[in-house]
């Protein structure tokens, strides 16, 4: 009998700014912190990359733009290749920041380290495109997608993200998602990922619209729900036997933390698949902390903080957790 297979995933990597600043001068995998190990040790990992890797480009200058993210890729696309990360959303507000120079040396990066991308491209159809990411025989097709930053958008020539409303009633939006998941099915996958870029930052609830958008997702043949922007974890609901990680939060960064909502505390969220099912039969979450510019396992007062928020937040859902360890445990088995 095959054996499950664990599949993690993380909110934001963000590696550009005082990330990039500091990896060029520590040890390339100082970034995973404590958690490198555990990153390893897992079957496939999917990120959303929240920066462009480039030594190039200009700064955007077209709108304003508050902050503006890029790694420099000698010891980014090692670091990513180095703790196994198979795959990277591109759908963001931040693929753009250094033009689309920037944008196209990230997709060249990417295809060269062999990690596959979605969520942006070089034409519009290319942004659409899906990706099939293959974990030990799993055929897990994915596609990514955004509501951030239209002026980000790619053109029918130009580079840019795969840009959506979040409406179910949109029919450009009904069109566009379901056209890359008719794409995403024809791979035939064992599982079936969205990985959706938004809403607004620090807001630990999402808007009925969101849910209604995910319930869709669920109904159309989505197994699993990667949502990420709001720079905090939000709840996690089982919609028609679909797991939906509304936000997953920021794994690593720079970013400023607020005292009350603690962005700088999330979780792994790992995905425990059955093969002979073609089914997710366990989702574990592992509290993590950003310290130094990286992440880390969070210590026990910062864990139980997590778990406890992480219960509250998805109670509405009613979404109840096991204890095991440090972690909070899903079963999915149906």
């Amino acid at each position: 009998m095959a054996r499950p297979l664990r599949i993690g995933f993380t909110g934001d990597v963000m590696l550009g700014r005082l990330v990039d600043e500091h990896q060029r001068r520590r040890d390339v995998m100082a970034v995973w912190g404590g958690m490198a190990d555990r990153l390893r040790s897992l079957d496939g990992l999917f990120v959303n990359l929240e920066c462009c890797l480039s030594k190039g480009g200009t700064p955007w200058t077209r709108t304003y733009r508050p902050f503006l993210f890029r790694a420099s890729p000698d010891w980014a696309l090692r670091a990513l290749r180095d703790v196994g990360v198979d795959w990277a959303s591109l759908a963001n507000n931040h693929v753009l920041d250094f033009g689309e120079s920037a944008l196209t040396d990230t997709l060249d990066h990417l295809d060269d380290a062999d990690i596959a991308h979605a969520g942006a491209g070089r034409t519009r159809s290319q942004a659409w495109e899906p990706s099939l990411v293959e974990v030990d025989g799993l055929r897990v097709a994915l596609v990514s997608f955004t509501d951030n930053t239209p002026e980000y958008a790619a053109g029918p020539h130009s580079p840019g993200t795969a840009h959506a409303e979040i409406d179910v009633d949109d029919e450009e939006t009904s069109r566009l998602v379901g056209d890359a998941l008719d794409a995403a099915r024809a791979f035939d996958p064992d599982l079936l990922v969205a990985s959706v870029h938004w809403g607004p930052n620090m807001v630990t609830t999402p808007p009925a619209r969101f849910e209604a958008f995910a319930h869709w997702l669920a109904e159309e043949g989505v197994d699993f729900v990667h949502g990420h922007s709001a720079h905090v974890f939000q709840g996690v609901e089982v919609y028609d036997g679909s797991v939906i990680c509304y936000d997953t939060g920021d794994f690593v960064d720079d970013y400023a933390v607020d005292a009350d909502l603690h962005n700088d505390r999330s979780f792994l969220f790992e995905l425990t698949v059955d093969p002979t099912r073609r089914a997710p039969s366990r989702l574990r979450l592992v509290p993590t902390e950003i310290r130094d510019y990286a992440v880390h396992p969070a210590p026990p007062p910062v864990a139980e903080w997590s778990r406890k928020r992480m219960r509250e937040l998805s109670s509405a859902y009613d979404t109840t957790f096991e204890r095991d360890d440090d972690a909070l445990v899903l079963s999915l088995d149906r």
